[in-house]
């Protein structure tokens, strides 16, 4: 099970649950392969809605290889996410929102 107050988010794929964080390393990661100048600008199109799938899947891939994942992004191209590509979105966004403000307690 996920801990929110360490940053982490549960994804299931294929009905397996996956830790998923964005560590420091997971996180220049991230930055270098979406292509963006600041972890700023990436926090600015989640909110602003502005994310594409690439983003989500980018997001996701961070987040798992920060839970300890060693797989790639190609990896991914058929597994089953529980929820679907909203899940996704909602997973992706959980994991910018721990990375960048003090845990909450998720209802």
């Amino acid at each position: 099970m996920a801990n929110p107050w360490s940053g982490e988010v549960e994804l299931k794929l294929d009905g397996e649950p996956h830790t998923l964080k964005l560590t420091l390393g997971a996180l220049a990661e991230l930055e270098a392969s979406m292509k963006a100048d600041s972890l700023v600008e990436l926090v600015e199109r989640f909110e602003e809605r502005r994310f594409s799938t690439r983003d989500v899947l980018a997001l996701i891939v961070a987040g798992l290889r920060g839970g300890g994942w060693r797989g790639a992004a190609e990896d991914l191209v058929s597994v089953e996410i529980e929820g679907g590509p909203v899940e996704a979105a909602r997973a992706a966004g959980l994991l910018l929102a721990h990375a960048f403000s003090a845990p909450t307690v998720e209802g």
